[in-house]
């Protein structure tokens, strides 16, 4: 269906050609965009709809196909039900003991093709996806599947494809003419990646947006566009975009958008070009996102189902929405259900006392009468074992291991020790003596399944079960014995989990012969221990099934009643042999009667599916013992066998009959073999469990049992477990067949499933109970599970017990039906509860198999489960896709199988993934390893090749979004805060005016000069380079001297007042041009040069800054002057349109005339460039005044003086690191020793070291250089410790920040760092922003702080709850506290500065437990932004704002950073409390989602919190969708793990739902030089499509 564009890469929109949209007129297209628009508004009932829209196109469509539209749906339906008559009429001749037509196997292919036609195909957003993870990642794909020796049954059932042509989607040749023109009016635009985009010429094709509804005019387009589904977007309310670069030219571009109504007949002929779309600030957005987006936001419109109900509160006051029970749900109408009892057990005269009894008879007075036939994998019995064999090899073995194993002279074995039975599925024979040679010793066997490799599903558990067990020895063959994975010993690996094992080998040549004198002790059967099975948990864990020799005896007499079991019977067994219905039947049973098995192992049916038939046929068996998948399989393979008969068969008993699905295999395979000789009646399905054995089982036809029953029930009434036999809606519909009757002398009733085991109502489904002396009597070592489970008491409602027996729950879900017949629907390992309703997996595995049988699915493995995500269960379905399914098949399937699971059992999916074929865990037989693939799920191991998430239409209990209040006004909040005894958050640094400072210069330049004549030699600066040498230096009168070069220079060049971009690496040139042009009375601009490698992103932001900044010359150095003018420069920008460059390196050495005097301190000194998280590129003004005053403060917080040495590892452009590098050292005299952070690229440890050497006590880094150092350096501390770096000469190592602290990294580097000397708390952070670019530094620590001891968090950390947080509260909550957040101090508030907390609306001051907008007020504020878009009015706020109560007067700056302040229990100095600022964000970063305030870090920290192979993530919004960039470090098979994990974490944690998850690779979110996540960069590279990411996943 899709096109291939020019650049070929799939598209993936299904599309309709251009020529079918031409052929609709200008006025019908108009019509039918006002039809979705009244049909989206509530105006026109869907009906309606799509009368009248059948009514407009059915003109046009005949053109296309012949077809009315409007009969199209119905058609599909008439098709399926059509299909089934020719079938009925044929039935209906046969014998009158034909199954009733109503439970054809295929009928729930039908009801879900019906299903499905029935609903008009929602267009989904298809994923996108890298082609290189198309490629599929399992290497076992293209292996042919069986080769593994693992026994697999594969996954069982696939629903007959008979009805393949009758199924709307594969009838009908084309694409349904129905969604094909629902496509054309929705018209999506096709677009492959952006690359097309240049391959025609014209640049830029055509534009149109799906953010207003103007269609924009491209002049160099010849065409125009359709605004993209102008009806959709209008009504979705969506406002455009918000901006993302600030540059002001918005306005102008809605202005020069004509607005065109006629747009839409135009022709869409143009359709193969990419059309680009715009976001509202003129950025191109490859339209592949946007419809998309587009897409899901009209998925989304459809309501939720449950309608919202009352909220209730819980502890933590959140609001999460409970599903009441619905008023109109089916309740239970019948009577109390009375048990129900079996036959009682027939006395046998001559029965033996125990089964060793059994065996010493028929083996003393029968020994030449076959016991067991085994096969090898061509079919041919390899060996017979008569009665006479097993007893002598039994007995040899016993003799054996009770007397010839010992370790130091200690026999190794006594009477009741647990042995493991570790034998193939292949070896019945060994299997056999080996267990009974443990009965005749009196061992426990434990039989497990053979360890294949040391990581195989669940091998984990089966060792725990054998510590817990004490098992110390383990029998096998030779054969396996040769198999298992070894160690380098030679010995027999220990499995991971396991027990350290001996492992005898038990064939012939290791035993020995008993002496004439020794007998096995042949006791009456007792309740000791006889063997034990294993059985794993929904949850994966492994328990050990106790079973007694008296219930083992009482088993085997029940079955001999039930089955009628006659002496030297042939028996086939096609099941395994070690545990359940195999082990009851084909091992213990057999022998009680002196049965002759045949045993077919798995890997012959693997080979063979008809082998068990041929040997029936061969052997002449009277009972065959089957799962339905047996006999689904041999269906498949019948048509070469004509000449077989079963005809011999008294009972075919289907081990799993209490399957939903068993009834369409037993139907499907009487069908067929009938024929030959099958009689309808010796069809015996049975229930059992491994707890309770055999529950029930319809007895064989000769003892005059009633007929067969079977069950129509309805899907709805069982998920509230209620019986209603449905008569009208054939759709959600599960046919039952009965299990037959109650097994002899067992008592069963059927109990709740929750709470107290009250008896059910007749017309309710419970848990099956059963009181008998053959069920299992514990799980060895578990008491408490085992009293549950086997030590039931059921009650009556009236609270009495039924009866003085306990009985054993059998985990099967059912009820007693008419003729005492016991119906089972489901298991409870497989219920799954999803608000309040109950649904059972494997009839949602059936729903899924019967979408499209045979084809899509490989082998029929599906897995269904459910996980826990938001305090409900959501249900996960896992399938296997064939190895040649094309994305689109998969996208298909899967769309499909979301609506026919929805429709047919009324619940949604919550997440549907696709894996390779063979990639699922198996169980032994072949079948998925359920709890293994949850566990894989929820560990991000399962790697997908395709997943899709529906959260939107699954989670419905998240909380109500919140309602904003109308706003409490500013005085009665001041007001409320007084009456409730809370402080208005506000707070102050020292008062400078008190402080005594003898230098009060009021420009820095002055200071410059002053030091150059006073202390000429003091060096000032010290710069290394990458080895940690010293590249350049500086003393005071040198760089003064270097000054005036620069001042010379300039002078006769430039005027007072013009504006020097000055464009260096980090040095002393830098500082040197810095003063020189202070000297020459011009304005420097400081700028990061472009970096060679990569000019094509670093150079336009130079060249921005130099335009924005209006600078009329640029200084650099020769070698950036020739890389400014390259020709790789000119790919990136206009070189042509530099201002004059001038390079410094070789200036003469001439002194300027005069130094250049301001005539007042509130002269503009320098531009401070800087671009935000958000994208935005600010200048702000400083003046001298401000300079002065910003390096005074610094001056007295940190205490600097002359003899002091400070680090500095920061960038110099902007903001407290250029402060600290151009101007705190000549202000204050301190030698700085500069560290350029580029140069760690190359030595990460060259910072530190720098530390080391000069006993630096103070030092400033940024976040990327501790992370550097962190990553970098975290393994190697011993090497440095050899290398004699010591860090205890630290006192303080302040991060430079304008963001939230980043404790997680502050506390690494202290602890990686603390083997160095390095002391925890001498880390610390500082605050600046871009109206102050300095307004806490945290210096040394407090004064008179009490000596606390090491001790305890750090005082300054405060955990705060995230919840209240996302309402602005402040709750302080204890660490550990669930949605507990920690944030730390921001350092201590600068002297001169004063800090208060305002309400970002009213701007009314807040009180302490309230976030809001922090405001700073302090001589060294910025004047205001420099812009050359005068916008300055837009900002003119940020600089100078006034309360609008309370204190009315002071000017204050807007940080535009959110906050709250709190006053601790430290003192400073001077005996006052100390306030501490806590930054949470950037007001403009946060996302307003569901009417609260959410930071991205928050949402990040989460995410990345949630795989190990995350190594960064980046979130923002899209149209009120939350869109999720996660890298990945690891394979790309890891890329889709991680949508599900991102998807249930951000809604656990923060009750939001993912929009839109994107996979990219390393490096791919853009940081800036500070660390800082670019979001709104990253934002728009996702909109343009230029991330190439390796996953797209869009969640419906």
């Amino acid at each position: 269906m899709a096109e291939r564009t020019s650049t070929g890469l799939l598209t993936m929109m299904l599309e309709p050609t251009p020529a079918v949209a031409m052929t609709l007129p200008a006025e019908v297209r108009e019509k039918l965009a006002e039809l979705e628009l009244e049909l989206s508004e509530g105006d026109i009932t869907q009906k309606g709809y799509e009368k009248k829209r059948g009514k407009l196109l059915a003109p046009y469509i005949p053109q296309i196909q012949g077809v009315d539209p409007s009969l199209q749906i119905d058609n599909r339906i008439q098709a399926s039900s059509q299909a089934i008559l020719p079938g009925s009429k044929h039935n209906k001749s046969r014998a009158a003991n034909t199954r009733d037509e109503r439970f054809r196997s295929d009928l729930h292919t039908e009801a879900v093709q019906a299903a499905l036609a029935k609903y008009k195909e929602r267009k989904m957003p298809m994923p996108s996806k890298r082609r290189s993870v198309l490629v599929q990642s399992s290497v076992e794909a293209c292996t042919p599947p069986d080769t593994s020796s693992a026994s697999e049954d594969e996954g069982s059932l696939r629903r007959q494809g008979r009805l393949a042509t009758s199924t709307p989607y594969q009838g009908h040749g084309h694409p349904a003419v129905e969604h094909w023109f629902n496509r054309v009016i929705q018209g999506s635009s096709t677009s492959s990646s952006a690359s097309s985009t240049s391959s025609h010429p014209g640049g830029r094709s055509v534009t149109t947006t799906n953010t207003s509804a103007h269609a924009a005019l491209n002049a160099n387009a010849a065409a125009t566009a359709l605004a993209d589904l102008m009806a959709h977007t209008q009504l979705d309310n969506h406002s455009a975009p918000p901006d993302v670069t600030g540059l002001s030219e918005r306005s102008s571009f809605h202005g020069e958008r004509p607005q065109v109504a006629s747009v839409r007949g135009v022709s869409r002929s143009y359709n193969h070009h990419t059309s680009v779309m715009e976001t509202a600030d003129g950025v191109p957005v490859n339209s592949r996102v946007s419809n998309k987006i587009q897409q899901l936001l009209n998925t989304l419109k459809r309501p939720k189902r449950p309608p919202l109900r009352e909220f209730f509160v819980d502890d933590f006051e959140e609001l999460l929405d409970v599903q009441q029970p619905d008023p109109n749900q089916p309740k239970p109408e019948g009577q109390q259900m009375s048990p129900l009892e079996g036959e009682p057990l027939g006395v046998v005269t001559n029965w033996p006392p125990s089964l060793p009894a059994a065996l010493q008879r028929w083996g003393t007075t029968q020994p030449k009468s076959p016991c067991l036939t085994a096969l090898d994998n061509a079919g041919k019995p390899v060996y017979t074992l008569t009665y006479g064999k097993l007893w002598t090899r039994s007995q040899k073995l016993a003799y054996t291991l009770l007397n010839k194993l010992s370790t130091r002279n200690e026999p190794l074995l006594m009477p009741g020790d647990r042995v493991a039975l570790v034998f193939p599925n292949s070896d019945p024979v060994m299997f056999m003596v080996a267990f009974y040679g443990c009965l005749l010793a009196e061992l426990v066997p434990v039989p497990i399944e053979v360890p294949l490799t040391r990581k195989d599903a669940g091998s984990q558990q089966i060792g725990f079960l054998l510590g817990s067990c004490g098992v110390t020895l383990a029998l096998t063959t030779d054969a396996c014995q040769k198999g298992l994975p070894k160690a380098q010993t030679g010995e027999v690996a220990t499995f991971k989990g396991w027990p350290r094992l001996l492992w005898f080998v038990t064939d012939g040549k290791h035993v020995v012969k008993p002496p004439k004198d020794w007998h096995p002790p042949i006791r009456e059967a007792s309740n000791d221990i006889a063997y034990i099975e294993y059985k794993t948990s929904k949850e994966g864990s492994t328990m050990g099934i106790a079973v007694s020799h008296a219930a083992m005896l009482a088993h085997c007499h029940a079955l001999t009643q039930a089955c009628g079991y006659t002496e030297a019977e042939t028996i086939t067994n096609v099941l395994d042999f070690k545990r359940e219905s195999g082990l009851w039947h084909g091992v213990l049973t057999s022998v009680m009667n002196r049965m002759h098995v045949i045993s077919i192992p798995y890997s012959l049916m693997k080979v063979n599916p008809l082998s068990w038939i041929q040997k029936v046929h061969t052997y002449k068996a009277r009972v065959a013992v089957v799962k339905s998948r047996d006999m689904h399989w041999s269906l498949l393979a019948q048509r070469d066998q004509r000449d077989i008969s079963l005809s011999s068969l008294r009972m075919l008993i289907v081990a799993d009959g209490a399957n939903p699905w068993s009834i369409s295999s037993c139907d499907a395979f009487l069908n067929v073999f009938q024929a030959r000789g099958l009689r309808p009646e010796v069809i015996c399905p049975c229930a059992s469990s491994s707890e309770a054995m055999t529950v029930a089982i319809r007895r064989p036809p000769e003892m005059g049992v009633p007929p067969p029953g079977k069950a129509v029930l309805s899907m709805g009434g069982l998920s509230h477990s209620v019986i209603r036999v449905d008569t009208e809606e054939k759709l959600s519909v599960l046919t039952v067949q009965d299990v037959g009757q109650v097994m002899p002398a067992a008592l069963v009733c059927v109990v709740r499933v929750e709470g107290t085991p009250y008896l059910c109502q007749t017309d309710e489904v419970g848990e099956i109970c059963v009181s008998s002396g053959s069920t299992g009597v514990a799980y060895y070592g578990l008491p408490g599970m085992t009293k549950n489970i086997f030590e039931t008491i059921p009650v009556t409602s009236s609270g009495v017990p039924v009866s003085d027996r306990p009985f054993t729950r059998t985990s099967l879900l059912g009820f007693v039906g008419p003729d005492s017949l016991v119906f089972i629907v489901g298991k409870m390992d497989g219920l799954m509860v999803v608000s309040g309703r109950r649904h059972n997996a494997d009839d949602v595995v059936a729903t899924a198999l019967a979408v499209e049988p045979m084809k899509f699915v490989y082998r029929g493995r599906i897995a269904v489960f459910s996980v826990s995500v938001l305090h409900d269960e959501r249900i996960v379905v896992v399938a296997e896709q064939r190895p040649d399914a094309s994305e689109e098949d998969s996208f298909q399937w899967m769309s499909r199988v979301l609506q026919a699971i929805d429709s047919i059992h009324q619940v949604g999916v919550y997440c549907l993934a696709l894996v390779p074929a063979n990639t699922l865990p198996k169980a032994p037989l072949g079948g998925i390893h359920i709890s293994e693939t949850k566990q894989r799920f929820l560990e991000g191991a399962l790697h997908p090749c395709n997943v899709l998430m529906c959260p939107h239409t699954c989670v419905t209990n998240l909380p109500k979004p919140r309602q904003k209040q109308p706003e409490v006004g500013p005085a009665s909040m001041i007001v409320g805060n007084l009456v409730a005894g809370k402080r208005i958050a506000q707070a102050c640094g020292r008062d400078v005016a008190q402080l005594e400072d003898n230098d009060q210069f009021l420009y820095i330049q002055d200071v410059l000069q002053w030091r150059a004549q006073a202390t000429p030699d003091h060096p000032l600066f010290l710069v290394l380079n990458a080895k940690g040498t010293v590249a350049s230096t500086a003393s005071c009168l040198q760089l003064h001297k270097r000054a005036e070069r620069v001042a010379a220079a300039l002078m006769g060049r430039l005027n007072t007042g013009d504006h020097v971009a000055l464009v260096y690496p980090p040095g002393i040139d830098l500082i040197a041009t810095f003063y020189g042009c202070l000297y020459a009375g011009c304005v420097p601009v400081t700028v990061r040069p472009p970096h060679p490698q990569n000019l094509a992103t670093t150079l336009p932001t130079v060249k921005m800054i130099v335009e924005v900044s209006k600078s009329v010359c640029i200084l650099t150095t020769q070698a950036i002057m020739k890389l400014l003018k390259s020709k790789e420069a000119a790919a990136a920008v206009d070189i042509k349109s530099w201002p004059t460059v001038l390079d410094t390196d070789d200036l003469p050495r001439k002194k300027s005339p005069q130094m250049y005097k301001p005539p007042t301190p509130e002269m503009l000194a320098y531009l401070d460039f800087s671009v935000s998280t958000t994208g935005i590129l600010a200048g702000v003004k400083m003046s001298h005044a401000a300079t002065s005053a910003l390096c005074r403060s610094i001056k007295l917080q940190c205490e600097l003086y002359p003899s002091r040495q400070i680090a500095i590892c920061l960038d110099p452009y902007c903001g407290l690191g250029f402060a600290l590098w151009c101007l705190c050292s000549v202000y204050s005299g301190h030698q700085s020793i500069l560290v350029p952070p580029l140069e760690l690229e190359s030595n990460a440890s060259l910072w530190l070291a720098a530390v080391s050497q000069y006993k630096v006590r103070v030092t400033f880094c940024s976040y990327s250089v501790m992370e550097m150092c962190t990553k970098g350096l975290g393994s190697q501390t011993e090497a440095l410790r050899l290398r004699n770096v010591n860090l205890s000469c630290v006192r303080t190592c302040m991060v430079v920040a304008e963001e939230r602290p980043r404790i997680a990294l502050t506390q690494s580097f202290s602890k990686i760092f603390k083997d160095l000397g390095l002391s925890p708390r001498a880390v610390s952070t500082t605050f600046g922003c871009r109206v102050n670019v300095a307004i806490c530094l945290q210096p040394n620590r407090l004064g008179k702080l009490v000596e606390q001891g090491t001790a305890g968090p750090d005082p300054t950390t405060v955990y705060v709850d995230m919840r209240a947080l996302r309402h602005d509260r402040v709750r302080l909550v204890e660490r550990g506290s669930p949605h507990s957040l920690p944030l730390m101090e921001s350092g201590k508030i600068l002297p001169g500065v004063k800090v208060i907390i305002a309400n970002t609306e009213t701007k009314g001051p807040l009180g302490d437990s309230h976030l809001g907008e922090i405001w700073v007020s302090s001589p060294h504020n910025a004047t205001g932004y420099y812009t050359v878009y005068g916008e300055e009015a837009l900002h003119a706020d940020h600089f100078n704002t006034k309360l609008s109560f309370g204190d009315t007067q002071t000017v204050w700056a807007r940080t535009g950073y959110l906050g709250f302040l709190r006053r601790t229990e430290l003192t400073d100095a001077s005996g006052e409390r100390h306030d501490a600022l806590y930054v949470v964000g950037s007001l403009d970063e946060t996302l307003e989602l569901r009417g609260m305030r959410y930071h991205p870090i928050d949402i990040e920290t989460s995410v990345i919190r949630s795989h190990k192979s995350i190594a960064e993530c980046a979130v923002f919004t899209w149209t009120n969708l939350l869109v999720v960039v996660v890298e990945l470090e690891g394979s790309e098979q890891e890329a889709l793990d991680l949508v599900a994990l991102v998807t249930n974490v951000v809604l656990e944690e923060h009750y939001l739902i993912v929009g839109v998850v994107v996979v990219v690779d390393p490096g791919v979110i853009p940081i800036n030089s500070r660390g800082e996540k670019q979001r709104m960069h990253l934002r728009d590279g996702f909109l343009a499509d230029q991330l190439d990411p390796i996953y797209v996943a869009y969640n419906m």
